[in-house]
């Protein structure tokens, strides 16, 4: 499988949501790769990994994310399970599944429920392991264009989960211990 294959389906080439969505995606994918890496006992499956993680925001063009390009009709919120339809289609259920469950560090049913989300009412969080890297790595990287390189610091991304509750943070620090995260970046 070949995701730029199946990302030129859905991105033109040469277009700004195209850039961005794939600068973006070997970032994720990159850091994904170098966690993966770091736990060996717990073998990951690093083709997988490679694979969804350079397809985790497929479904950001069918959003209204000027910003970056994406001309769609939903919220952004909605990237994630719009990109679980979108690989469903493709017959990659598995990889469809990281597309719906890698929102910040997992959204639950009951969030979605009680913030009124305009997105299926269901849990959306990561459940393998290989799911859970690619969430974690997505977290360090921005779609900002002027940050598209620049990976956020630990403090960065606590402060920025905080705002959707103490239980985000907790879990991503989990995460730092389970992949041995020591990003020392400091702003």
């Amino acid at each position: 499988m070949q995701p730029l294959q199946i990302i030129e389906k859905y991105y033109q080439p040469g277009s700004k949501e195209h850039k961005i969505f794939v600068i973006h995606a070997a970032m994720v994918t990159k850091k994904a790769l170098e966690i993966a890496k770091r736990i060996p006992e717990r073998k990951p499956d690093l083709q997988f990994i490679q694979e969804a993680a350079m397809l985790h925001d497929i479904g950001i063009f069918k959003t209204d994310a000027q910003d970056i390009g994406c001309h769609g009709d939903k919220p952004y919120i909605c990237h994630g399970y719009l990109g679980r339809e979108v690989l469903e289609k493709e017959g990659l259920s598995k990889h469809a599944l990281v597309c719906e469950r890698h929102t910040g560090v997992g959204i639950s049913k009951p969030e979605i429920e009680k913030n009124k989300l305009p997105i299926p009412k269901r849990d959306m969080n990561p459940i393998s392991l290989e799911e859970e890297i690619i969430c974690f790595a997505d977290c360090f990287y921005s779609k900002d264009p002027m940050y598209l390189t620049e990976e956020k610091s630990l403090k960065k991304i606590r402060d920025e989960l905080a705002k959707f509750g103490k239980d985000k943070v907790e879990k991503f620090n989990q995460w730092c211990e389970l992949f041995k995260e020591t990003n020392v970046k400091t702003a």
